[in-house]
């Protein structure tokens, strides 16, 4: 059993920045086996994916509303995942998820039924 603790949400004005990070753990952990990813659920929609990241974080995936302002990467002896969110828009408001998936792939899913592990959520506000 995989354990995921998220930090870093909060509130924060429009074109400002904020990290996510997840931390990952459990017994016997290899934390580079598993594709790690973000996702996000604002009021009355949808989880969404919002990146994802292979075991090995040479490939990753965005969604294009995210594309060009938001950057997933992994630290792998910290067994830690993060998002770097800059020019955050007020649409960005929505609690985040990380998410893990075993065993890891080299094209990082993007589907919430992939994801094995999931963890509490931090709740991101962007205000106008």
């Amino acid at each position: 059993q995989v354990q995921l603790v998220e930090s870093g949400g909060g509130l924060v004005q429009a074109g400002g920045s904020l990290r996510l990070s997840c931390a990952a753990s459990a017994s016997g952990l290899t934390f580079s086996s598993y594709t790690m990813a973000w996702f996000r659920q604002a009021p009355a929609k949808e989880r969404e994916i919002v990146a994802a990241i292979n075991w090995s974080g040479e490939t990753s995936y965005y969604v294009d509303s995210v594309e060009g302002r938001f950057t997933i990467s992994r630290d792998i002896p910290k067994n830690t995942i993060y998002l770097q969110m800059n020019s955050l828009k007020p649409e960005d408001t929505a609690v985040y998820y990380c998410a893990a998936q075993w065993p890891g792939s080299f094209v990082p899913k993007i589907r919430m039924d992939e994801y094995d592990y999931w963890g509490q959520g931090t709740q991101v506000t962007v205000s106008s």
